[in-house]
C-alpha cells in the first residue's frame, strides 16, 4: 500500500497534504502517533539504501544531544530513528515501491507525479 509517513503537527506536512491530488489513495501514518516499527524502519532503508538518508539533522535533539560532533554509523541511525520520530526526514511517501524523503519542493512534486 502507497504510504506517507508524516508528523500531524507539523506544518510543512500538512501544507504538502494539502497539495495532493484529491483522490490520492495514500495511508496516512503520522509517526508521532504510531511510532515507527523496526520492520518499517528496515524496510525504509531497503527503498531508501542507507539509514542515513532518511536521517533528519534539522532535529534539535540532534543539536542538543551532540550528534553533529559524532561519527555515527548506520546503526546508529537505525538506533535513533526507532528512538524518536523527530529523527525522520519528513514527509517520507512510499509509491508503487519508490521513496521520496523531504519537503524539498522538487521531491514532493516527484512524489505528486507519481500519484497521478
Amino acid at each position: 500500500m502507497n504510504t506517507v509517513y508524516y508528523l500531524k503537527s507539523c506544518d510543512t506536512c500538512q501544507k504538502i497534504l494539502k497539495s495532493l491530488p484529491e483522490n490520492h489513495g495514500l495511508q496516512l501514518h503520522d509517526i508521532k502517533q504510531a511510532p515507527l516499527t523496526e520492520v518499517e524502519v528496515d524496510k525504509l532503508k531497503s527503498l531508501a539504501g542507507s539509514y542515513e538518508a532518511l536521517f533528519s539533522r534539522k532535529a534539535q535533539l540532534y543539536k542538543s544531544l551532540g550528534l553533529k560532533d559524532q561519527n555515527l554509523s548506520e546503526e546508529d541511525y537505525r538506533r535513533y530513528l526507532l528512538e524518536h520520530y523527530t529523527f525522520l526526514s519528513r514527509p517520507v511517501f512510499v509509491i508503487d515501491g519508490k521513496i521520496f524523503i523531504g519537503n524539498q519542493a522538487a521531491i514532493v512534486q516527484k512524489a505528486i507525479e507519481a500519484l497521478e
